[in-house]
């Protein structure tokens, strides 16, 4: 079929499942038909685009005042008219989606699977392959080069509906992904009580209480923080210290063993030593008396105020600063001596960063416009940041056709990304560094530091890829992991404060039962083998 006989049946379907659904997309909400072919840039007329997006706290309301989109429209000649939200923007996204109220596309989309299956079975966005293949030359290029880009990027029914953000940091268990909750200890106060470096949980123990009891920030106040975090998975977790326990935990309760089983882990006898430990330490108060309900303003707070002896984030420059008062912890030793490490299920890579809907009657346009993110100076900028900008500090400088990252004197890397940066689509591959930019320096500090204090413990060849599952699929996981996760984290918490997890394992046990572990596993597992199988 050709493109554009597709594309008509496509808007024929989206329209009347857009009517079955009793919506119909506003005359003023999607850029009129501009009837343009063979597409170059730039654009002899300017021409406008409308999107929905989504920014971060920091960024600016309009992503116009952004220079890096400044100079896209002088690149392509096409005028972003957005409509941006800087919070609760699944909610209003969706309510602009059922209004009917469609837009051109939506960019960084922050989409779910199920959200992309619905969409597409609905009739609101478009299936994008064919125009991948005719107008989109950057994409279609780094999708020959890594297949599995394109694989992560299909549906279970061949078609892809969305654009990708890829970010590669190193491959395989080398990647920057691997381990996100890093712990980093506060190495001032153990050189202040002469402290040796913990290598075992019951040295961190020991260490802990000593921070508690002899005041090592000196102001003859016992407000020290021996040990913070946030109690909802993510990067300021503290659940990398339940992998000197057994298998460990990650965000995802999931970890792939090296025979191809896909395993649960908050389930697991490991757990729930790691939990009493835990325990020990709230009965100690060496725990943040706000750590289950804090959230990362919160923890910055005390970080800025110098109050913390153990916490966990992604980098430590965001919670204590880029100094030398704090070094990662090393993998401790658990009580059978073991030391272990739990790789995340992460990996660089999103599907969901653009959408093109089906009022949009300029597809050509629109997809070389996603096009231009994928060329590999656009995309380290989407990614980063931009060069040049008089009004507030730099990520890069432009010399000989290479960005290089600038240093950061003491400004928090994620504050200023979220100032300057696009996100969206884009791509950057490991083979740009040293080509098209240079890596920054937080993150060959970081990775370099990860590689030396946990690669060596790490054992797991394998994680769970982000596997496309079915719609049915993705509903019944979405539905299990409600009550599920909710359960988990409540009951986390409940037994590390007030202990008795002995006498509640069992009932605990059976109501990951109850509410469908099984069943959430075997969907796991067969998604785990189906993709392995696709990609030998």
């Amino acid at each position: 079929m050709s493109i554009k006989k597709w594309i008509a049946a496509a808007a024929i379907v989206s329209t009347v499942l857009l009517g079955a659904c009793g919506n119909s997309a506003s005359k003023d909400t999607a850029s009129p038909d501009y009837k343009l072919t063979k597409v170059s840039f730039p654009l002899k007329e300017k021409k406008t685009l409308k999107m929905i997006s989504q920014s971060a706290a920091l960024a600016p309301k309009d992503p116009n005042s952004k220079l890096i989109f400044q100079r896209l429209e002088k690149d392509t000649g096409v005028h972003v008219d957005w409509t941006n939200y800087n919070s609760d923007f699944a909610e209003k996204r969706n309510l602009d989606i059922s209004s009917g109220d469609l837009p051109d596309a939506i960019f960084n989309a922050g989409a779910g699977d199920y959200d992309l299956l619905t969409w597409a079975s609905n009739g609101v966005i478009v299936p994008v392959e064919k125009l991948i293949d005719q107008y989109m030359p950057n994409l279609k290029k780094i999708f020959a080069a890594h297949p599995e880009y394109k694989k992560l990027s299909t549906a279970p029914d061949g078609h892809i509906y969305s654009f990708p953000w890829i970010e590669e940091l190193g491959q395989g268990k080398e990647s920057i992904h691997t381990v996100n909750d890093m712990a980093w200890i506060n190495v001032k106060w153990l050189k202040k009580l002469g402290l040796q470096m913990p290598k075992t949980t019951a040295e961190l123990e020991q260490v802990l209480e000593a921070f508690k009891t002899k005041d090592p920030n000196g102001n003859g106040k016992a407000d020290e923080i021996p040990m913070s975090f946030i109690n909802n998975g993510g990067n300021e977790d503290m659940k990398l210290l339940y992998g000197a326990f057994g298998e460990g935990d990650n965000d995802d309760h999931t970890i792939v063993e090296n025979n191809g089983k896909v395993e649960f882990t908050a389930d697991k006898p490991g757990y729930k030593a790691a939990t009493k430990y835990f325990n020990q330490l709230w009965q100690k108060g060496l725990i943040d008396k706000e750590a289950f309900e804090q959230d990362w303003n919160g923890l910055v707070a005390k970080g800025k105020a110098n109050k913390l002896g153990v916490y966990f984030t992604w980098d430590k420059a965001n919670i204590t600063g880029a100094n030398d008062d704090y070094d990662a912890l090393p993998v401790l030793a658990g009580p059978d001596g073991r030391r272990h490490v739990t790789r995340t299920n992460g990996i660089g890579f999103s599907r969901d960063r653009f959408v093109i809907t089906s009022a949009n009657k300029n597809l050509e346009l629109t997809a070389k416009w996603v096009d231009k993110m994928y060329e590999p100076l656009q995309s380290v900028q989407n990614n980063w940041g931009t060069y040049g900008d008089k009004k507030q500090a730099n990520i890069f400088t432009l010399k000989n056709g290479m960005l290089h990252h600038l240093p950061l004197n003491g400004t928090a890397p994620g504050e200023l990304r979220q100032k300057t940066e696009a996100a969206g689509p884009l791509a950057v591959l490991n083979s740009y560094y040293g080509k098209v930019t240079t890596m920054p320096d937080d993150a060959k500090w970081r990775l370099d530091l990860m590689h030396k204090t946990y690669l060596p413990y790490i054992t797991n060849n394998s994680i769970f890829p982000k596997v496309f599952f079915t719609k049915k699929e993705t509903d019944r996981l979405n539905k299990i992991e409600t009550d599920m996760w909710d359960y988990i984290y409540r009951k986390r918490a409940e037994w590390i404060t007030n202990g008795k997890i002995d006498q509640e394992w069992d009932a605990y046990l059976k109501e990951l039962k109850r509410v469908g572990i099984d069943e959430w596993l075997k969907i796991k597992q067969d998604g785990y083998d189906k993709y392995v199988k696709g990609t030998d």
